[in-house]
C-alpha cells in the first residue's frame, strides 16, 4: 500500500503516452492521490518497504512526520485535481498540463515516503521537472521568467544538496545510504559544519527562506490557480520534511540551531513587510508563505538549538496546517474571480475564517499550530518575535481579503463553476477540522487546553491588534511604495521611502536562463547522472 501511494500516479503518467489515455486523464486527476491517502490512513507508522536490487535499492518508510505531511497533502492533491479538471476544460494545452500534474504528484507524495537518499535525491529532482512546467504553462512573458528563475535556484539547491549527500554517505559506517544513519553520523562527522551549510542552504532554497524566497511570488503568480496550490502548500513542504529528517535534532547545536531560527524569524516578520506592499491577492498570499515557511524553520533551529526532538513533530504539525490553509486561499482567488459582487460575500466568509486563522484566530487550525510552536519557542525573544509575527499575519490576511473581494468579476451576478467551488470549500473545512483530529492525539496535559480563557485570550489579541492595524493601513495604503513582486527590497533611511533592486548577479542569470532555456533542463539531466554515478558505486 505505501508502494501505491505513489506508483498509482506515475502508472497514470505513463498511461499518458497513449493519445486516448492522455484525453480522458485530466478528469481522472482527483483519484491519483487517493492509495496515498489510504496508506496514511490504514499502514502502521514505521513501516518501511524497500525495491530494488542488492546493489542499488530504494528504501520507503512512514514515520510520523512524514505520515501527517503526506495525509495533508494527499487531500489538497485531491481536491485541487478536482479543481484541475473544472479548471480545464476548454482550456489549450490540457495534455501538457496534465504530464506535468502528474510528475508533480509523483515526486511530492514520493519524496514525503524516501527514506534513503538516492530516493529522496531523484523524486525530488523529479518534483522540480515536473513544477518548473506548471509555472510556465501559460507561456507569457512573466510565466516564462518565473519558471526560469524557478528551475536555475532549484539546480543550484540540488547541486547543494547534492555535494551534501556525497559528504554522508563517505560518513556512514557499511554500505548504508538511509536518512537515519545520515543523520545519526552528522553530529559526529569531521566535516559536520560543511554538510549542515549545504543541506540548510539547499533545503533552505526550495523552502523559500530569505535571501532566496524571490522565486515564490514569481512561480505562484505565473502558475494555474490549481497549480499554485498545490506548490503553495504541498510541493514546497518537501524541503521542510527534508529538514526535520536530515538535521540533527536530537543533537543540541547551538550555534547552527540559532543561526536558523534567527533566519526563520527574520523572514517571518520580512514576509508580513513586504506583503502589504502588495496588489495583487496571489502576490500577497506568496509573501504570506515566506512569511510562514519561515516561522517552521525558526521552529525546527529551536529544536537544533536545544536537542529537543519534539520540534519535529512541531514542524510537522505546523506545517501540515499551512499545506490545507494555504492551499484553499489559493483555491479562493480562482472562485473569487468568477464571483460577482452579488454573491461575493457568502464566499468570502469561509476565507476570511482560515485566513485570519493563519494567524491565530482562536478555535481554527492556526491557534492549535501556534500553541503546538509555543513549546519549543519558549518565552525569550523567539516568543516575542512569534508574537509580532502572528500580529502581522492577521494584518496581511487581513490585506489579503481586500484585494481579493476587488478582483471578483466584473459581472454582479457571475456564479463560480461548481466544479470549482466544491474543491475549494471541502478544502477550506478539511483545514479546520484536520488540525483538531492531529491536536486530539496528542495525549493529555502535554499541550495547553485549546478552550481554557486564559489560552483563548493569548492567542486572540495578536489577532484583535493586527485587526486595529489593518484598519490604520487601509487609511495611509496608497502612500506605501509599490515592490514588484520577486525583487529584493532595501529599506532607504531617509524619508522612510523603499527602493527597488533586482542585483545584478539575478539580471545575468535570468537574463541566461531565458536566452537557453534548454542548457536547464541539460543541467538537471547532467545532475541526475552524476548523482546515479555517484551513488551506483
Amino acid at each position: 500500500m505505501l508502494a501505491s501511494a505513489f506508483v498509482v500516479p506515475l502508472g497514470m503518467l505513463l498511461a499518458c503516452l497513449w493519445p486516448r489515455a492522455l484525453n480522458r486523464m485530466p478528469s481522472l486527476l482527483a483519484f491519483a492521490p487517493i492509495p496515498a491517502l489510504a496508506a496514511v490512513l490504514l499502514v502502521a507508522s514505521d513501516s518501511s518497504f524497500a525495491i530494488g536490487s542488492t546493489r542499488l535499492h530504494l528504501t520507503f518508510a512512514l514515520d510520523r512526520p512524514g505520515a501527517m505531511l503526506l495525509g495533508v497533502a494527499a487531500l489538497l492533491w485531491i481536491a485541487s485535481g478536482a479543481y484541475a479538471s473544472q479548471y480545464l476544460q476548454g482550456r489549450p494545452n490540457r495534455g501538457r498540463f496534465v504530464v506535468c500534474w502528474l510528475t508533480t504528484l509523483t515526486g511530492c507524495l514520493g519524496v514525503f515516503l524516501a527514506a534513503d537518499m538516492v530516493g529522496f535525491y531523484f523524486l525530488l529532482a523529479l518534483l522540480t521537472l515536473g513544477a518548473c512546467g506548471l509555472v510556465i504553462h501559460h507561456e507569457t512573458p512573466s510565466a516564462w521568467r518565473a519558471g526560469a528563475v524557478y528551475i536555475g535556484l532549484a539546480l543550484l539547491a540540488e547541486a547543494l544538496l547534492l555535494m551534501a549527500f556525497v559528504l554522508l554517505a563517505a560518513q556512514i559506517p557499511g554500505d548504508s545510504l538511509l536518512i537515519r544513519d545520515a543523520a545519526a553520523v552528522l553530529p559526529i562527522s569531521p566535516q559536520r559544519d560543511l554538510i549542515l551549510a549545504l543541506l540548510i542552504a539547499g533545503l533552505g532554497m526550495k523552502a523559500g527562506l530569505v535571501p532566496f524566497h524571490f522565486w515564490m511570488p514569481l512561480a505562484y503568480s505565473a502558475a494555474p490557480t490549481p497549480a499554485s496550490a498545490v506548490l503553495s502548500g504541498a510541493v514546497v513542504k518537501a524541503s521542510i520534511l527534508g529538514m526535520i529528517r536530515f538535521l540533527p535534532l536530537e543533537t543540541a547545536l547551538p550555534d547552527w540551531g540559532t543561526a536558523l531560527a534567527a533566519a526563520g524569524l527574520f523572514a517571518a516578520l520580512y514576509g508580513v513587510v513586504i506583503g502589504i506592499t502588495q496588489r495583487n491577492p496571489r502576490g500577497v498570499l506568496a509573501y504570506s508563505s515566506v512569511s510562514q515557511m519561515g516561522f517552521i524553520i525558526a521552529v525546527i533551529g529551536m529544536g537544533m538549538l536545544a536537542g529537543d526532538g519534539r520540534a519535529a513533530l512541531a514542524a510537522a504539525f505546523y506545517a501540515a496546517h499551512h499545506v490545507l490553509v494555504k492551499g484553499a486561499l489559493f483555491l479562493s482567488v480562482g472562485v473569487i474571480a468568477a464571483t460577482g459582487s452579488q454573491r461575493l460575500w457568502p464566499m468570502l466568509l469561509p476565507v476570511a475564517i482560515i485566513a485570519v486563522g493563519l494567524g491565530g484566530l482562536p478555535l481554527t487550525g492556526g491557534a492549535l499550530a501556534k500553541f503546538v510552536a509555543d513549546e519549543l519557542l519558549g518565552d525569550g525573544p523567539a516568543s516575542t518575535i512569534a508574537t509580532l509575527s502572528a500580529v502581522g499575519t492577521t494584518l496581511l490576511m487581513l490585506q489579503f481579503l481586500r484585494s481579493l473581494a476587488k478582483s471578483a468579476s466584473q459581472d454582479p451576478q457571475a456564479t463560480a463553476a461548481a466544479g470549482l467551488v466544491w474543491p475549494w470549500l471541502a478544502t477550506a473545512v478539511v483545514s479546520l477540522v484536520v488540525p483538531w483530529t492531529l491536536y486530539l492525539t496528542v495525549p493529555s496535559g502535554t499541550l495547553p487546553d485549546p478552550l481554557s480563557l486564559a489560552v483563548l485570550w493569548k492567542a486572540l489579541w495578536p489577532v484583535l491588534l493586527g485587526a486595529v492595524l489593518a484598519i490604520a493601513l487601509w487609511r495611509w495604503w496608497r502612500s506605501l511604495p509599490r515592490i514588484p513582486k520577486g525583487d529584493i527590497i532595501v529599506a532607504l533611511d531617509s524619508g522612510m521611502q523603499m527602493a527597488v533592486t533586482s542585483g545584478k548577479a539575478l539580471e545575468r542569470m535570468d537574463s541566461a536562463l531565458r536566452q537557453w532555456p534548454t542548457a536547464s533542463v541539460s543541467l538537471l539531466i547532467l545532475t541526475i547522472a552524476l548523482g546515479a554515478a555517484v551513488f551506483t558505486r
